[in-house]
Protein backbone atom coordinates (compact mmCIF):
# COMPACT_ATOMS: atom_id res chain seq x y z
CA UNK A 1 0.00 0.00 0.00
CA UNK A 2 1.26 3.45 -0.73
CA UNK A 3 1.49 6.49 1.20
CA UNK A 4 -1.04 8.00 -0.61
CA UNK A 5 -3.50 4.94 -0.03
CA UNK A 6 -2.98 5.22 3.89
CA UNK A 7 -3.80 9.00 4.04
CA UNK A 8 -7.43 8.45 1.66
CA UNK A 9 -7.65 5.41 4.49
CA UNK A 10 -7.09 7.57 7.87
CA UNK A 11 -9.24 10.41 6.51
CA UNK A 12 -12.28 8.24 5.61
CA UNK A 13 -11.94 6.57 9.13
CA UNK A 14 -11.41 10.05 10.96
CA UNK A 15 -14.89 10.96 9.25
CA UNK A 16 -16.53 7.56 9.92
CA UNK A 17 -15.27 8.07 13.71
CA UNK A 18 -17.10 11.27 13.37
CA UNK A 19 -20.46 9.92 12.25
CA UNK A 20 -19.78 12.23 8.94
CA UNK A 21 -19.08 9.18 6.17
CA UNK A 22 -21.45 9.73 3.36
CA UNK A 23 -22.36 7.30 0.91
CA UNK A 24 -23.93 6.64 -2.15
CA UNK A 25 -27.84 5.52 -1.84
CA UNK A 26 -29.57 3.65 -4.26
CA UNK A 27 -33.26 4.71 -5.43
CA UNK A 28 -36.01 3.05 -3.65
CA UNK A 29 -40.27 2.78 -4.09
CA UNK A 30 -40.40 5.48 -1.38
CA UNK A 31 -42.29 8.15 -1.53
CA UNK A 32 -40.80 11.79 -2.70
CA UNK A 33 -40.33 14.34 -0.26
CA UNK A 34 -36.75 14.36 -1.14
CA UNK A 35 -35.95 15.52 -4.58
CA UNK A 36 -35.72 18.71 -6.06
CA UNK A 37 -38.27 18.27 -8.80
CA UNK A 38 -40.82 20.44 -7.72
CA UNK A 39 -42.98 20.32 -10.72
CA UNK A 40 -42.78 16.87 -11.96
CA UNK A 41 -40.97 17.52 -15.11
CA UNK A 42 -38.17 14.86 -14.72
CA UNK A 43 -40.72 12.53 -14.90
CA UNK A 44 -42.64 14.27 -17.14
CA UNK A 45 -43.82 11.90 -20.04
CA UNK A 46 -45.40 14.48 -21.77
CA UNK A 47 -42.09 16.66 -21.46
CA UNK A 48 -40.19 13.26 -22.50
CA UNK A 49 -42.09 12.69 -25.63
CA UNK A 50 -41.41 16.02 -26.72
CA UNK A 51 -37.85 15.92 -26.39
CA UNK A 52 -37.86 12.69 -28.13
CA UNK A 53 -39.35 14.24 -30.91
CA UNK A 54 -37.21 16.74 -31.34
CA UNK A 55 -34.32 14.89 -31.42
CA UNK A 56 -35.72 12.65 -33.92
CA UNK A 57 -36.08 16.04 -35.93
CA UNK A 58 -32.36 16.89 -35.99
CA UNK A 59 -31.75 13.29 -37.64
CA UNK A 60 -27.68 14.79 -37.92
CA UNK A 61 -27.65 15.82 -34.57
CA UNK A 62 -24.20 14.96 -33.06
CA UNK A 63 -24.14 12.21 -30.26
CA UNK A 64 -21.54 14.78 -28.28
CA UNK A 65 -20.35 18.75 -28.63
CA UNK A 66 -16.69 17.37 -29.47
CA UNK A 67 -15.29 20.46 -27.70
CA UNK A 68 -15.62 23.42 -25.84
CA UNK A 69 -17.48 26.06 -27.29
CA UNK A 70 -14.23 28.14 -28.06
CA UNK A 71 -13.23 25.04 -30.06
CA UNK A 72 -15.83 22.90 -32.01
CA UNK A 73 -18.15 22.41 -29.06
CA UNK A 74 -20.34 25.82 -30.51
CA UNK A 75 -23.10 25.59 -32.50
CA UNK A 76 -26.13 27.42 -34.05
CA UNK A 77 -28.17 25.66 -31.29
CA UNK A 78 -26.41 26.53 -28.39
CA UNK A 79 -26.54 30.19 -29.74
CA UNK A 80 -30.47 29.81 -30.53
CA UNK A 81 -31.59 28.19 -27.02
CA UNK A 82 -29.31 31.13 -25.37
CA UNK A 83 -31.28 34.01 -27.31
CA UNK A 84 -34.58 31.99 -26.46
CA UNK A 85 -33.25 31.77 -22.75
CA UNK A 86 -32.52 35.70 -22.38
CA UNK A 87 -35.94 36.33 -24.03
CA UNK A 88 -36.95 34.28 -21.16
CA UNK A 89 -35.76 35.78 -18.56
CA UNK A 90 -36.07 39.89 -19.38
CA UNK A 91 -31.92 40.06 -20.21
CA UNK A 92 -29.99 41.17 -23.10
CA UNK A 93 -27.78 37.84 -23.18
CA UNK A 94 -27.51 34.51 -21.40
CA UNK A 95 -24.70 31.94 -21.59
CA UNK A 96 -24.73 28.15 -21.08
CA UNK A 97 -22.60 26.32 -18.77
CA UNK A 98 -23.10 22.33 -17.80
CA UNK A 99 -24.17 22.70 -14.49
CA UNK A 100 -24.99 25.46 -11.45
CA UNK A 101 -21.94 24.19 -9.92
CA UNK A 102 -19.81 25.14 -12.69
CA UNK A 103 -21.82 28.47 -13.45
CA UNK A 104 -21.32 29.59 -9.93
CA UNK A 105 -17.36 28.80 -9.88
CA UNK A 106 -16.83 30.45 -13.37
CA UNK A 107 -18.47 33.49 -12.67
CA UNK A 108 -17.65 34.14 -9.29
CA UNK A 109 -13.76 32.85 -9.40
CA UNK A 110 -13.30 35.44 -12.60
CA UNK A 111 -15.49 38.72 -12.22
CA UNK A 112 -14.16 40.16 -9.09
CA UNK A 113 -10.53 41.34 -9.26
CA UNK A 114 -7.90 41.92 -7.20
CA UNK A 115 -8.39 44.40 -4.96
CA UNK A 116 -12.40 44.60 -5.51
CA UNK A 117 -14.90 43.33 -2.94
CA UNK A 118 -17.08 40.01 -2.69
CA UNK A 119 -19.60 40.34 -0.30
CA UNK A 120 -21.49 36.59 0.34
CA UNK A 121 -24.25 35.39 2.44
CA UNK A 122 -22.90 33.27 4.99
CA UNK A 123 -25.30 30.39 3.62
CA UNK A 124 -24.62 30.94 -0.14
CA UNK A 125 -24.40 27.01 -1.34
CA UNK A 126 -21.20 25.21 -1.88
CA UNK A 127 -20.55 26.12 -5.22
CA UNK A 128 -20.44 29.98 -4.61
CA UNK A 129 -18.43 29.47 -1.86
CA UNK A 130 -16.10 27.43 -3.98
CA UNK A 131 -16.16 30.27 -6.50
CA UNK A 132 -15.70 32.80 -3.95
CA UNK A 133 -12.62 31.14 -3.05
CA UNK A 134 -10.57 30.86 -5.80
CA UNK A 135 -11.16 34.65 -6.57
CA UNK A 136 -8.27 37.05 -5.88
CA UNK A 137 -10.73 39.54 -4.64
CA UNK A 138 -11.51 40.25 -1.21
CA UNK A 139 -13.98 38.56 0.14
CA UNK A 140 -16.51 39.17 3.41
CA UNK A 141 -19.47 36.87 4.63
CA UNK A 142 -22.39 38.97 6.05
CA UNK A 143 -24.95 37.37 8.51
CA UNK A 144 -28.00 35.54 6.63
CA UNK A 145 -30.37 38.07 5.39
CA UNK A 146 -28.97 40.70 7.38
CA UNK A 147 -29.63 43.84 5.51
CA UNK A 148 -27.75 45.89 8.55
CA UNK A 149 -25.17 43.28 8.34
CA UNK A 150 -24.66 43.88 4.60
CA UNK A 151 -25.25 47.55 4.94
CA UNK A 152 -21.85 47.77 7.12
CA UNK A 153 -19.68 45.45 5.07
CA UNK A 154 -20.78 47.56 1.87
CA UNK A 155 -19.67 51.02 3.56
CA UNK A 156 -16.28 49.45 4.21
CA UNK A 157 -15.55 47.68 0.64
CA UNK A 158 -13.46 48.75 -1.75
CA UNK A 159 -12.85 48.70 -5.24
CA UNK A 160 -15.90 47.43 -7.52
CA UNK A 161 -17.99 45.76 -5.00
CA UNK A 162 -20.13 42.47 -5.93
CA UNK A 163 -22.62 40.99 -3.54
CA UNK A 164 -23.93 36.95 -4.10
CA UNK A 165 -27.06 35.49 -2.67
CA UNK A 166 -29.63 32.19 -3.29
CA UNK A 167 -33.12 33.97 -3.81
CA UNK A 168 -34.45 30.29 -2.45
CA UNK A 169 -31.99 28.91 0.06
CA UNK A 170 -31.48 25.39 -0.58
CA UNK A 171 -31.36 24.34 3.23
CA UNK A 172 -33.22 26.70 5.02
CA UNK A 173 -35.83 27.10 2.01
CA UNK A 174 -36.24 31.24 2.89
CA UNK A 175 -36.18 33.90 0.38
CA UNK A 176 -33.69 36.44 0.46
CA UNK A 177 -35.08 40.15 0.98
CA UNK A 178 -34.38 40.70 -2.53
CA UNK A 179 -35.87 44.17 -2.94
CA UNK A 180 -34.48 45.73 0.17
CA UNK A 181 -31.11 44.37 -0.86
CA UNK A 182 -31.19 45.73 -5.08
CA UNK A 183 -32.26 48.94 -2.76
CA UNK A 184 -28.88 48.89 -0.62
CA UNK A 185 -26.28 47.60 -3.86
CA UNK A 186 -27.78 50.37 -5.66
CA UNK A 187 -26.84 53.04 -3.11
CA UNK A 188 -23.49 51.67 -2.61
CA UNK A 189 -22.71 51.28 -6.23
CA UNK A 190 -22.49 47.49 -5.75
CA UNK A 191 -23.54 44.52 -8.28
CA UNK A 192 -26.33 42.16 -7.31
CA UNK A 193 -25.32 38.16 -7.99
CA UNK A 194 -28.62 36.08 -7.47
CA UNK A 195 -28.49 32.16 -7.45
CA UNK A 196 -31.95 31.34 -8.73
CA UNK A 197 -31.42 27.57 -8.44
CA UNK A 198 -34.18 26.72 -6.18
CA UNK A 199 -36.87 29.74 -8.03
CA UNK A 200 -36.47 28.66 -11.07
CA UNK A 201 -39.74 27.16 -12.61
CA UNK A 202 -41.34 27.42 -8.96
CA UNK A 203 -41.74 31.31 -8.75
CA UNK A 204 -42.36 34.13 -11.07
CA UNK A 205 -44.21 34.66 -14.07
CA UNK A 206 -43.70 31.17 -15.95
CA UNK A 207 -41.85 30.09 -13.57
CA UNK A 208 -38.62 32.60 -14.44
CA UNK A 209 -37.33 33.05 -10.96
CA UNK A 210 -37.92 35.53 -8.21
CA UNK A 211 -36.15 37.76 -9.09
CA UNK A 212 -38.80 38.50 -12.40
CA UNK A 213 -41.24 38.22 -9.68
CA UNK A 214 -40.31 40.96 -8.07
CA UNK A 215 -39.92 42.86 -11.41
CA UNK A 216 -36.07 42.96 -10.33
CA UNK A 217 -34.06 42.20 -13.68
CA UNK A 218 -33.12 45.29 -14.94
CA UNK A 219 -31.91 45.97 -11.61
CA UNK A 220 -29.75 42.91 -10.67
CA UNK A 221 -26.43 42.09 -12.25
CA UNK A 222 -26.20 38.83 -12.96
CA UNK A 223 -29.04 35.51 -12.40
CA UNK A 224 -27.59 31.84 -12.51
CA UNK A 225 -30.67 29.31 -13.35
CA UNK A 226 -30.32 26.43 -12.62
CA UNK A 227 -32.08 23.49 -15.08
CA UNK A 228 -31.55 20.65 -13.25
CA UNK A 229 -34.12 21.06 -10.66
CA UNK A 230 -38.02 22.10 -11.45
CA UNK A 231 -36.91 22.04 -15.32
CA UNK A 232 -36.00 18.70 -14.69
CA UNK A 233 -33.16 18.22 -17.53
CA UNK A 234 -29.88 19.43 -17.28
CA UNK A 235 -27.38 22.15 -17.40
CA UNK A 236 -27.79 26.51 -15.90
CA UNK A 237 -27.00 29.76 -17.61
CA UNK A 238 -25.86 33.03 -16.59
CA UNK A 239 -27.62 35.75 -17.10
CA UNK A 240 -27.78 39.27 -17.89
CA UNK A 241 -25.81 42.23 -20.00
CA UNK A 242 -23.97 41.12 -23.28
CA UNK A 243 -20.73 42.50 -21.94
CA UNK A 244 -21.15 39.99 -18.79
CA UNK A 245 -22.00 36.97 -21.52
CA UNK A 246 -18.40 38.48 -23.35
CA UNK A 247 -16.76 38.42 -20.60
CA UNK A 248 -17.05 34.93 -18.97
CA UNK A 249 -16.60 33.33 -22.48
CA UNK A 250 -13.29 34.93 -21.75
CA UNK A 251 -12.76 34.62 -18.57
CA UNK A 252 -14.36 31.93 -16.82
CA UNK A 253 -12.65 29.17 -17.19
CA UNK A 254 -14.94 26.15 -15.95
CA UNK A 255 -16.20 27.39 -19.46
CA UNK A 256 -13.73 27.89 -21.47
CA UNK A 257 -12.13 24.68 -20.49
CA UNK A 258 -15.36 22.50 -20.38
CA UNK A 259 -16.26 20.15 -23.31
CA UNK A 260 -19.85 21.66 -24.19
CA UNK A 261 -23.17 19.99 -23.19
CA UNK A 262 -24.39 17.67 -26.21
CA UNK A 263 -26.65 18.65 -28.52
CA UNK A 264 -29.12 15.97 -27.09
CA UNK A 265 -28.57 18.00 -23.64
CA UNK A 266 -29.56 21.74 -25.43
CA UNK A 267 -32.97 20.54 -26.77
CA UNK A 268 -33.87 19.48 -23.67
CA UNK A 269 -33.21 22.77 -22.46
CA UNK A 270 -34.91 24.33 -25.43
CA UNK A 271 -37.71 22.14 -24.99
CA UNK A 272 -38.54 22.55 -21.03
CA UNK A 273 -38.51 26.19 -21.51
CA UNK A 274 -40.95 26.04 -24.22
CA UNK A 275 -42.77 24.07 -22.17
CA UNK A 276 -42.78 26.23 -18.95
CA UNK A 277 -45.69 28.20 -20.29
CA UNK A 278 -47.66 25.64 -19.73
CA UNK A 279 -47.25 24.77 -15.98
CA UNK A 280 -49.36 27.23 -14.55
CA UNK A 281 -51.68 24.82 -12.95
CA UNK A 282 -48.70 23.25 -11.95
CA UNK A 283 -46.79 25.91 -10.23
CA UNK A 284 -50.23 27.01 -8.67
CA UNK A 285 -50.65 23.61 -6.90
CA UNK A 286 -47.29 23.19 -5.70
CA UNK A 287 -48.09 26.47 -3.46
CA UNK A 288 -51.07 25.23 -2.48
CA UNK A 289 -49.65 22.00 -0.98
CA UNK A 290 -46.87 24.08 0.74
CA UNK A 291 -49.65 26.27 1.96
CA UNK A 292 -51.66 22.31 2.96
CA UNK A 293 -47.87 21.40 4.72
CA UNK A 294 -47.79 24.23 7.07
CA UNK A 295 -51.52 24.32 8.13
CA UNK A 296 -50.86 21.03 9.13
CA UNK A 297 -47.50 20.99 10.82
CA UNK A 298 -48.73 24.18 12.88
CA UNK A 299 -52.02 22.39 13.83
CA UNK A 300 -50.61 18.83 14.09
CA UNK A 301 -47.09 19.47 15.59
CA UNK A 302 -47.23 22.72 17.59
CA UNK A 303 -43.81 21.93 19.52
CA UNK A 304 -41.89 21.11 16.40
CA UNK A 305 -39.47 23.63 15.11
CA UNK A 306 -39.53 24.32 11.40
CA UNK A 307 -37.23 26.31 8.74
CA UNK A 308 -39.16 28.73 6.71
CA UNK A 309 -42.53 28.26 5.44
CA UNK A 310 -41.76 30.64 1.83
CA UNK A 311 -41.17 28.11 -0.22
CA UNK A 312 -41.55 24.20 -1.32
CA UNK A 313 -38.13 23.59 1.00
CA UNK A 314 -39.07 23.30 4.92
CA UNK A 315 -37.12 21.39 7.25
CA UNK A 316 -37.76 19.89 10.70
CA UNK A 317 -35.06 20.36 12.95
CA UNK A 318 -33.62 17.33 15.31
CA UNK A 319 -30.52 18.70 16.59
CA UNK A 320 -27.42 16.09 16.49
CA UNK A 321 -26.37 14.45 13.97
CA UNK A 322 -27.23 10.67 15.06
CA UNK A 323 -30.87 12.06 16.30
CA UNK A 324 -31.21 13.11 12.79
CA UNK A 325 -30.21 10.13 10.98
CA UNK A 326 -32.85 7.89 13.29
CA UNK A 327 -35.65 9.78 12.33
CA UNK A 328 -35.06 9.76 8.99
CA UNK A 329 -34.10 6.13 9.07
CA UNK A 330 -37.90 6.12 10.61
CA UNK A 331 -39.74 8.02 7.87
CA UNK A 332 -37.77 5.69 4.90
CA UNK A 333 -39.24 2.72 6.81
CA UNK A 334 -42.41 4.20 6.42
CA UNK A 335 -42.50 4.41 2.89
CA UNK A 336 -41.05 7.88 2.54
CA UNK A 337 -37.82 9.45 1.25
CA UNK A 338 -36.30 12.25 3.09
CA UNK A 339 -33.29 12.41 3.75
CA UNK A 340 -31.19 14.28 7.01
CA UNK A 341 -28.99 17.12 6.35
CA UNK A 342 -26.16 16.99 9.15
CA UNK A 343 -23.44 19.32 10.26
CA UNK A 344 -20.99 19.96 9.09
CA UNK A 345 -23.57 20.78 5.82
CA UNK A 346 -26.04 22.37 8.24
CA UNK A 347 -24.73 24.35 11.62
CA UNK A 348 -24.08 22.08 14.77
CA UNK A 349 -27.60 21.72 16.57
CA UNK A 350 -29.09 22.91 13.54
CA UNK A 351 -29.36 19.12 11.96
CA UNK A 352 -33.00 18.52 10.05
CA UNK A 353 -34.61 16.70 8.01
CA UNK A 354 -35.39 18.63 4.37
CA UNK A 355 -39.08 17.76 3.19
CA UNK A 356 -39.21 18.68 -0.48
CA UNK A 357 -42.56 19.09 -1.52
CA UNK A 358 -43.96 18.65 -5.14
CA UNK A 359 -46.84 19.18 -8.11
CA UNK A 360 -47.19 15.08 -7.70
CA UNK A 361 -47.14 14.83 -4.23
CA UNK A 362 -51.04 14.61 -2.51
CA UNK A 363 -52.81 15.76 0.36
CA UNK A 364 -53.44 12.31 1.84
CA UNK A 365 -49.44 11.61 1.60
CA UNK A 366 -49.11 14.51 3.27
CA UNK A 367 -51.40 13.60 6.14
CA UNK A 368 -49.70 10.15 6.57
CA UNK A 369 -46.09 12.29 6.68
CA UNK A 370 -47.11 14.47 9.49
CA UNK A 371 -49.43 11.30 11.07
CA UNK A 372 -45.86 9.27 11.22
CA UNK A 373 -44.13 12.39 12.52
CA UNK A 374 -46.39 12.52 15.51
CA UNK A 375 -45.50 8.63 16.55
CA UNK A 376 -41.70 8.58 15.82
CA UNK A 377 -40.23 6.44 18.52
CA UNK A 378 -37.18 6.63 20.33
CA UNK A 379 -36.38 10.58 19.03
CA UNK A 380 -37.52 13.96 20.69
CA UNK A 381 -38.49 15.61 17.79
Amino acid sequence: MIKADTAVLELLEKRREAGLLRRLKKPENLVDFCSNDYLGLARSSVLRDTIAQAVASHPTLLNGATGSRLLAGNSALAEELESEIAVFHNAEAALIFNSGYDANIGLLASLPQRGDTLLTDELIHASMIDGSRLSVANRFKFRHNDLDDLENRLKRATGTVYVAVESVYSMDGDLAPLAEMTDLCERYEAALIVDEAHATGVFGPNGAGLVQALGLEKRVFARIHTFGKALGVHGAAVVGSTALRDFLINFARSFVYSTALPPHSLLAIQRVYRFLPQNGPLIERLHALRTYFQQQIQEQLPQTEWTSADSPIVGLIVPGNDACRAVATQLQKAGFDIRPIVSPTVPVGRERLRICLHAFNSEPEIDLLVQTLKYIDGTRI
